[in-house]
């Protein structure tokens, strides 16, 4: 499973491509935007998924729009799944979120289902765990690939620090206890895709994090 990351929107967000070279399947987390730049990336690909890890529009704003133009295109249907439905509030708030940063080609967010902690999410060549992990959004999610020794983490732990919490729905102490159980329950070597900045490693934030040590 080879993955690739496409920065989208001013904000930088990292939207992740997980791709199986040998069949040209392939996933895509959190599209927040730049959809015509991420249609360039999937070109010969068969996307059978876009996941969400949360609702801020940095990170489904793009969503829809990319959904629908990947089915036009591959005449093929393309789940959009997740987050946990605690965040369905800011999925139906994502023009307002985004105008109030001057974007104004961003998407409130439909997802065909929301994910629960604990479900496995079983797809062409991938098997995704799904973990609930809240702070930074009330229904924040993880997906982690044990077989590919991946978790795409969105905005809960990035290199040496972890994602925000003071928004008015914020919770760090839930922040803190969600990357303690479901990250760092994980081996040292799974690689951690962030929402934003490098990758990074388990092992790495486990011992060097100054928010986890």
């Amino acid at each position: 499973m080879r993955a690739r990351t496409i920065k989208v929107t001013p904000l930088r967000q990292n939207c992740t491509v997980l791709e199986n070279q040998e069949t040209g399947h392939a996933v895509v987390f959190d599209p927040g935007g730049d959809v015509p730049e991420l249609l360039q990336v999937l070109e010969g690909l068969t996307v059978d998924a876009i996941l969400l890890t949360h609702g801020h529009f940095d990170h489904a704003g793009g969503a829809d729009a990319l959904r629908e133009s990947l089915v036009r295109r591959q005449t093929t249907p393309v789940a959009l799944i997740g987050p946990d439905k605690r965040d369905d509030f800011l999925l139906r708030s994502i023009v307002e979120q985004a105008q109030a940063f001057g974007l104004y080609d961003l998407q409130d967010a439909h997802p065909d289902r929301f994910v629960e902690d604990g479900e496995t999410i079983a797809l062409p060549g991938l098997t995704l765990e799904v973990a609930h992990c809240p702070g930074h959004t009330p229904g924040h999610v993880v997906f982690i690939s044990r077989e590919d020794k991946l978790a795409i983490v969105g905005d809960t732990l990035f290199r040496g620090v972890v994602g925000r919490s003071d928004f008015a729905y914020g919770d760090h102490e839930a922040l803190i206890a969600g990357i303690r159980r479901s990250l760092l329950s994980l081996p040292d070597d799974f690689i951690v895709l962030p929402g934003h900045g490098l990758p990074t490693m388990i092992g790495e934030e486990r011992h060097n994090n100054p928010f986890l040590t």
